[in-house]
């Protein structure tokens, strides 16, 4: 798991519930289940409507994204490529085979297969670029989900505070219990607002930045497979590679290179 993801969670639920109780305010002030099944119960419909099942099915997907260490090491991946290119200098690329079905990375799996069939690198080049274009569309549909959630439900929560001002009103005549009974209507804003705001649109967030992570990486994976099919010196791989260290250190998520 992504410790980030959950210490920010969790420090902004804090914050809210610590701040709130500073203020005086209870637990029974706070846990109002009609208004989380309008807000999270309309927030849900909302969203089976506005998508079809199967990116709703894939969705999870988008979860893990945001929620799991991401394991690719580019400084190990750099390295990988140096003897990778040394290794085919000396014996050639077909000696490369036996990696092919053993390595872990698919995209670089891929690659490897394809240079090793003999691959024209121009069409190795667009195999892989359009790999890299559908894992970015799979990403931006993972992230779309949750984004459109962070926009339903601060609108699901109004509601909910509509339908609770409507049961007040109904009930003037007892003044007794007008403040109770509004506190109660407004805590579905609160549940719509904190959702959006700490859960759906962070999630979106990190998935997206995740995902342009990863094209980076895939960036600089795609330049080691063609300098590997070239038989450039380990060397000059080297310093190809780097540069994405670099950009990464940085925090820039596109080196520029794909044409």
């Amino acid at each position: 798991m992504d410790i980030t993801s959950i210490i920010g969670i969790l420090a902004g639920a804090a914050a809210l519930i610590g701040g709130f109780f500073w203020e005086g305010g209870g637990v029974s002030g706070l846990l109002q289940w009609n208004a989380a099944l309008i807000v999270f119960g309309g927030t849900a419909a909302a969203i089976l409507i506005s998508f079809p099942a199967r990116t709703l099915r894939s969705a999870g997907k988008g979860l893990r994204i945001a929620f799991e260490r991401s394991h690719a090491h580019l400084e190990d991946q750099v390295e990988e490529f140096v003897e990778m290119a040394a290794f085919s200098r000396r014996n050639g690329v077909l000696a490369l085979e036996p990696r092919v079905e053993t390595h872990p990375d698919p995209f670089t799996r891929e690659g490897l297969q394809l240079i090793v069939d003999g691959t024209d690198p121009e069409q190795v080049r667009q195999i892989l670029e359009l790999e890299m274009d559908a894992a970015e569309l799979k990403a931006e549909g993972y992230a779309k989900v949750f984004e459109a959630a962070g926009g339903y439900a601060p609108t699901m929560g109004i509601i909910g505070t509509v339908l609770g001002l409507i049961r007040v009103l109904g009930h003037l005549t007892d003044p007794s219990h007008l403040g109770p009974s509004i506190a109660v209507a407004f805590t579905a804003t609160l549940y719509g607002v904190a959702s959006a705001n700490l859960l759906f649109l962070p999630i979106a967030s990190k998935i997206k930045s995740r995902s342009q992570l990863r094209l980076h990486g895939m960036e600089m994976l795609l330049v080691g497979i063609l300098a590997v099919q070239n038989g450039d010196h380990p060397q000059m791989v080297r310093k190809k590679l780097s540069s994405f260290l670099q950009s990464e250190a940085e925090g820039i998520a596109s080196a520029g290179v794909r044409t």
